[in-house]
């Protein structure tokens, strides 16, 4: 796999924000795109129920320019890949996702089962591995309703560890993913305590949960996502460094806006 090569230096990790669950992730001269949602704001049905975005991305799909894989946690739900982000797969070599939305999507979409790795070949040599791991998306028994879901950790010589949650509202899922791949250097972790009429129950984690995780994880960087943009998020960055204070976790807390970047 080629890369356009980046301007963060080798042994560190490059984060943009692009707004909600779609993150820009640069290590190891390569590019990753999270969960690919660029469209408007607007209403998104799903099913007998609506979705409402109320801001678009802070960056076009076409200025981030080439992407060399998408992780995807999962196609279900349009508020972690819209209309907008399902063109852009088009464009992407490869996009590991879980193994339902691999079969939905076709084309370059590969299936990642939790604790397998997948290799990307990192351009100036050596590889990534990026480790499927699990995530909760509801309650304990909920999956069924929710649907599959999945995070990531990526991990190479010289680099960080790097944690994606995906759509997890379980800090039993968060201890499991430090007990196997810790220690884990930087978390990204959805934490907009997501709710809508599918359950009486968060989707994702809220304030309180997130500053418990990274806790849990004692990661020296832990940055929000998916905690802006669409209404059906009960909390936000205004609730999340009151939070990480009262746990003691404040000096792990970097937040960022939606187009803001930090390197690590």
């Amino acid at each position: 796999m080629t890369s356009t090569g980046t301007s963060f230096l080798p042994g560190s990790v490059g984060i943009r924000l692009v707004g909600g669950p779609t993150v820009l992730i640069e290590m190891g001269g390569l590019r990753l795109l999270t969960d690919p949602t660029f469209d408007p704001p607007g209403d998104h049905p799903v099913g007998n129920r609506v979705l409402v975005k109320t801001r678009g991305p802070a960056v076009a799909a076409d200025d981030l320019g080439p992407v060399d894989a998408v992780l995807l946690s999962h196609d279900q739900h349009p508020d972690n890949l819209d209309e907008a982000g399902r063109r852009l797969l088009d464009a992407v070599p490869v996009v590991l996702t879980t193994g339902s939305a691999a079969d939905r999507l076709g084309g370059t979409a590969k299936a990642l089962e939790p604790w397998r790795r997948m290799m990307l070949l990192r351009p100036a040599g050596g590889e990534l591995r990026v480790t499927g791991v699990p995530a909760q998306h509801g309650p304990d028994g909920t999956a069924a309703i929710t649907g599959e879901v999945i995070g990531f950790v990526l991990s190479g010589e010289g680099l960080p560890t790097v944690y994606l949650s995906g759509d997890n509202a379980s800090l039993g899922v968060v201890l499991a993913v430090a007990e196997h791949l810790g220690p884990i250097d930087v978390a990204l972790l959805f934490a907009g305590a997501a709710r809508t009429p599918l359950l009486d129950a968060y989707l994702t984690l809220t304030s309180d949960q997130a500053a418990r995780a990274a806790r849990i994880l004692d990661a020296r960087v832990v940055i929000p996502v998916h905690t802006e943009g669409w209404k059906h998020f009960t909390q936000g960055p205004e609730t999340i460094a009151p939070a990480f204070a009262r746990h003691g976790a404040g000096r792990q807390l970097r937040l960022l806006a939606p187009g803001e970047s930090t390197t690590t």
